[in-house]
């Protein structure tokens, strides 16, 4: 395997169940085998992908005293602007070459939840760009609760038993900005070796190149999907709740060669989490003799806790 399989989410939203058992049956192997897929026909047009770029590069584009009036250290950055170097992967200590937004859930009236989600941070330079960045997000949750959806079948459990979690979820939309490149790394890249916190992450077309994927073997591969493509990945917390069934695949973003280092590269990852509350034990139809139950029992909540610590965006208060 050379480059990540692609399949199509027209199959599975069509009246014919050969088709819809095809694409089960596809992104279910792909996710045992390498944790990675292309999936086209999605919910997110081209002409919002495009309105979506220009406002994060005019983001990016403001001078860093403006956007770090954005900064909200008091949540661990998970709403607004996260400043360049301050996330690490998991087990480093170099910060990542890149600067980032968050984007959060804005839940449904009658959404039910037992928690608060912080408010989003309102960009009042740009106009427009609140508003175009949680039609993104709305787009991408509703192509996720279909891949979830899926994956339920493959699973065996039942076709819509992720729909309440995942609904009105802790979700995160991340605009990435990876600035050119001034002067040889020390030991950085632009994001380090590491496996996403979340349920599935879901990932439009990034400006350039430098998405890399691990294979079983060790061996790294680019991941590279057509224009019309998003990139969607398994998250620590399925592997969790599937008893390691599907797989939370190591990837990284590369440093271009070296006569690239004057490109940026921007990225726009929508991180797929459910609702605090929801317990990641592991599945009962993922545990047998042979893979007896590989992890504690805990809530998704508690995971991210621990993850967002792991990673430097939050100081543990012990």
């Amino acid at each position: 395997m050379t480059n990540i399989p692609s399949v199509d989410l027209a199959d599975f939203l069509s009246d014919d169940p050969k088709r819809k058992q095809k694409f089960v049956n596809e992104i279910g192997s792909a996710y045992e085998e390498i944790g990675f897929v292309a999936l086209k026909n999605h919910f997110l047009d081209d002409e919002l992908v495009e309105k979506l770029y220009k406002e994060v590069k005019s983001f990016f584009a403001l001078p860093e005293d403006t956007k770090r009036k954005y900064e909200r250290e008091d949540i661990g950055g998970q709403r607004g602007y996260v400043s360049f170097g301050k996330e690490h992967a998991k087990g480093k200590k170099e910060g990542d070459l890149k600067e980032f937004w968050h984007f959060g859930q804005e839940p449904d009236k009658n959404a039910n939840l037992t928690e608060e989600y912080p408010e989003n941070v309102v960009v009042k330079e740009l106009p427009q760009f609140n508003a175009v960045g949680m039609e993104a997000y709305k787009m991408l949750e509703k192509t996720g609760i279909y891949v979830l959806r899926a994956l339920a079948l493959h699973i065996g459990i039942k076709e819509h038993y992720f729909d309440h979690w995942a609904s009105n979820g802790n979700s995160i939309l991340r605009p990435i900005h990876y600035p050119p490149i001034t002067e040889e790394p020390k030991g950085a890249v632009r994001a380090g070796a590491h496996g996403d916190i979340n349920l599935i992450t879901l990932l439009m077309g990034a400006s350039t190149g430098g998405l890399q994927v691990q294979r079983k073997d060790g061996e790294w591969i680019d991941a590279i999907p057509n224009e019309d493509e998003l990139v969607i990945n398994v998250g620590d917390m399925l592997e969790r709740h599937t008893n390691n069934k599907l797989r939370s695949t190591i990837h990284r973003v590369v440093n271009p060669p070296k006569d690239e280092w004057g490109n940026p590269r921007y990225s726009i990852p929508f991180f797929m989490h459910p609702r605090s509350e929801m317990k990641l034990d592991c599945l009962e139809e993922c545990i047998s003799d042979e893979n007896p139950k590989q992890y504690e029992d805990i809530t998704a909540g508690e995971f991210l806790h621990q993850r967002l610590v792991d990673i430097g965006l939050i100081k543990d208060k012990k």
